[in-house]
């Protein structure tokens, strides 16, 4: 659903890097349509599984987000261009939770975004998501037996939520997130040399996933942001 909402402002089909990327769930609707990926995570475990479900398909890189360095790409006019589309999806923007760590995410991604039509995609989760994922008391369970309990009154905007994962077959461990709202989020792309080209609301309906041009913190799930180094005028077919 969100390329078309790019392509409808300017973006062009080239290369991609899907930072927290994990084990690639991004991955697939890109090959299928031609895109180059680099993927990059934290997390080297993630890299792993990335790698078995696509081998060479996609390079994959252990990096921080925060710390991103110029990235090599195919060739030396092609690096000097950089990406296309860069994504920050599924959660990676909730758990940057320290002052500053917004403003070093988004110039790290500038540094590696093409400067013609370049765009940056990225979900922040909404209060109604942390209200009801991350609230005190909350239980879910699946058919493996793995558990997700809130451990986190409401902390309001901008504020820390925590949940435990927990199951036979996983590493006990607590999601820490952080709460974003849109203008702390505006300001650290314009602090980093980014503009907010749009926001839209994400949420699920009717069995299905909606984009809504007013997002909105009470009824979605999350908001996605695009944005990129230049201004955009009239959205291009």
């Amino acid at each position: 659903m969100l390329l078309p909402e790019l392509e409808r402002r300017g973006l062009r089909k080239g290369w991609a890097l899907d930072v927290g990327c994990g084990t690639g769930r991004a991955f697939e609707p890109l090959l299928d349509r031609g895109w180059q990926i680099v993927g990059c995570d934290v997390s080297p475990g993630m890299l792993a599984e990335a790698k078995r479900k696509f081998g060479s398909r996609v390079r994959l890189m252990v990096m921080d987000a925060r710390k991103l360095t110029p990235i090599a790409l195919g060739s030396a006019a092609q690096s000097n261009r950089g990406f296309q589309l860069i994504l920050l999806l599924n959660d990676v923007v909730n758990y940057m939770t320290e002052k500053g760590d917004l403003e070093q995410v988004f110039a790290s991604v500038k540094r590696n975004l093409s400067e013609t039509n370049g765009l940056v995609v990225f979900d922040a989760n909404t209060l109604n998501l942390f209200r009801e994922d991350f609230a005190l008391g909350v239980l879910d369970t699946n058919a493996e037996g793995s558990e997700w309990r809130g451990l986190t009154a409401d902390s309001g905007a901008a504020g820390i939520y925590e949940a435990r994962l927990s199951g036979s077959s996983i590493q006990t461990h607590v999601h820490r997130q952080r709460h974003w709202g849109g203008d702390e989020v505006r300001r650290a792309l314009k602090a980093s040399g980014l503009n907010c080209i749009a926001a839209l609301g994400q949420r699920e309906e009717d069995g299905g996933v909606v984009l809504s041009d007013t997002p909105s913190e009470e009824r979605d799930r999350k908001i996605v942001y695009i944005a990129g180094k230049y201004e955009v005028g009239t959205p291009r077919s």
